[in-house]
């Protein structure tokens, strides 16, 4: 069987809802993506074969296959097909599993995967909104409720039993997302994002639906707050009277668009490409769909397990940060080095941009291993419905 190596890597900077993105259609702002994709490797567009792209609120102007519309917004030939996926937060991150196993088992030689999520454009949830408007209930099936009767499966719900569960305290939550905004401002100040990020122009539209574009290109995660202090975090109101979580340990909503190109030995011979990393291995496994959140713990140690690792085999760890309780609860059960985690910071600063998150921490996993000379990095989140990807990737 071939390897899969990444050869390029490509990130907008996040924007916030209703922020510097939002003006962009998510097929356009996608496409500029995978335009910078074929500008970074400098191959003939024609060469790829497939797009996989993630995409968790599949409606509205992210239905129709986003995936092969944002290739028709690109300059990609119309020649190269698209598909979509949804494995909730995973969604990116499952493309690039998908990617590699066709590089892999050789039935393709160049893949990208990709992911994009206009929050501003698609409100979170807004397929099962839709679905309850047109009569057909929420997504829960009757099926689903008999064999998990009384459960909602919400995140946050997931996020406070996780936090209870590994006895995560309302302080040392807030302490982790101070210091995932630390992270962040001090790798945009070291310039560590810029090799990454691909420079689009900032698009708004108000609440009247007027879009606005100055010519001012938006290069730096707008969700960072430089000002952020403990107290200012310890002062946000709690989701719940009796929780540990607020807005200020979530996850931020984010609109932005990601990608990575992924070849094997005959892909980087024929294109003369030179590898940034080699696929190490790949995991995805499901849990318990109640506390949901805790997914990527089992999914590491089966990973590990895998590949014959170790955890301090691993040089440089990206948790998703979908909420403060995740990571923490991974890094206290795998006994993992904090200092490690996270490094640039995390989406409690940068934005959690759903289906496109997945190949976001890849493309900054590539590039911190790089900076730092590490070799190994892993990537995991949880994901909705109680499932979890692992990748493990070798720096070259």
């Amino acid at each position: 069987m071939s390897e899969a190596f990444i050869v390029a890597t490509a990130r907008t900077a996040g924007g916030r809802k209703g922020g510097r993105l939002s003006g962009w259609h998510p097929a356009d702002l996608a496409g500029q993506v995978l335009n910078a994709l074929i500008d970074r490797s400098g191959i003939d567009p024609a060469a790829v074969e497939d797009v996989i792209m993630g995409c968790v609120g599949q409606a509205g102007e992210q239905a129709t296959n986003i995936a092969r519309n944002a290739v028709l917004a690109s300059k990609l030939p119309e020649s190269v097909p698209a598909t979509s996926v949804d494995r909730q937060c995973g969604s990116s991150q499952q493309a690039l599993h998908f990617a590699a196993q066709a590089v892999m088992a050789g039935t393709m030689d160049c893949v990208i995967a990709a992911g994009v999520e206009s929050m501003s454009r698609v409100p979170m949830g807004l397929p099962s909104t839709l679905a309850r408007k047109a009569g057909f209930g929420f997504y829960m099936s009757p099926e689903m409720q008999k064999r998990y009767p009384g459960i909602e499966f919400s995140q946050f719900m997931g996020a406070e039993m996780l936090a209870k569960k590994h006895d995560l305290s309302r302080e040392q939550l807030d302490r982790f997302s101070l210091e995932s905004h630390r992270r962040a401002i001090a790798a945009t100040e070291a310039g560590r994002f810029k090799n990454e990020i691909v420079p689009v122009a900032m698009k708004r539209v108000d609440k009247e639906g007027v879009y606005s574009e100055d010519g001012t290109q938006h290069v730096t995660d707008e969700g960072i707050r430089y000002d952020a202090t403990y107290e200012s975090i310890a002062g946000v109101k709690l989701l719940q009277e009796d929780g540990r979580l607020t807005a200020a340990s979530a996850s931020q909503i984010c609109d932005g668009a990601t990608g990575v190109m992924v070849v094997n030995e005959r892909g980087l011979k024929a294109l003369g490409l030179k590898p940034l990393a080699r696929i190490h291995h790949m995991t995805v496994t499901g849990g318990d769909p109640v506390i949901m959140l805790e997914a990527p713990i089992a999914a590491t140690q089966k990973a590990l397990a895998r590949a014959g690792m170790k955890i301090d085999d691993i040089d440089l760890y990206e948790v998703n940060e979908a909420f403060a309780s995740v990571p923490m609860a991974w890094l206290k059960v795998l006994g993992a080095d904090p200092a490690r985690l996270n490094v640039n910071g995390g989406a409690i600063a940068l934005g959690h941009p759903l289906g496109g998150s997945g190949t976001k921490l890849m493309t900054t996993l590539v590039n911190a291993l790089h900076q730092t000379g590490k070799r190994y990095g892993l990537q995991t989140m949880c994901e909705g419905g109680g499932m979890a990807n692992v990748t493990i990737i070798e720096r070259l």
